[in-house]
């Protein structure tokens, strides 16, 4: 796991946003169990109440859940799993819509832009 913390926004929320992207590509599967808060701090070089902040906040939303003396899993419902894509897939809309904007598209210009480019092949 690609632990890439910067000064930009709080420890945590970066790391609920990249354990939330590893459930979305599939490095933690529904039912999963996750390593200790020690070991994933260990793994992202940060200090563990900062990872259980950041655990804590992502059971809060169901996306984890703790069984009492197991440790934390990944939520077995689909249906938050398929919410936390749509709504990680929309933030990454906003921002691409945002930079497009300041560079000077509007939103017509950036559809048309990305239906030529899918056209031609594009990813």
């Amino acid at each position: 796991m690609a632990w890439n913390i910067n000064n930009y926004s709080p420890v945590y929320m970066q790391l609920m946003q990249i354990i939330s992207w590893d459930i979305i590509k599939g490095k933690f599967k529904a039912g999963d169990k996750l390593p200790s808060v020690r070991d994933l701090a260990v793994e992202a070089s940060v200090n563990p109440n900062t990872m259980q902040k950041a655990l804590s906040e992502l059971e809060r939303t169901g996306i984890v859940y703790s069984k009492r003396t197991s440790g934390r899993f990944i939520t077995e419902d689909g249906e938050v799993i398929k919410k936390l894509k749509v709504d990680l897939a929309r933030k990454e809309i906003e921002d691409f819509l945002d930079k497009m904007n300041n560079m000077g598209f509007s939103g017509s210009d950036t559809l048309e832009l990305i239906s030529k480019i899918v056209s031609e092949g594009g990813k």
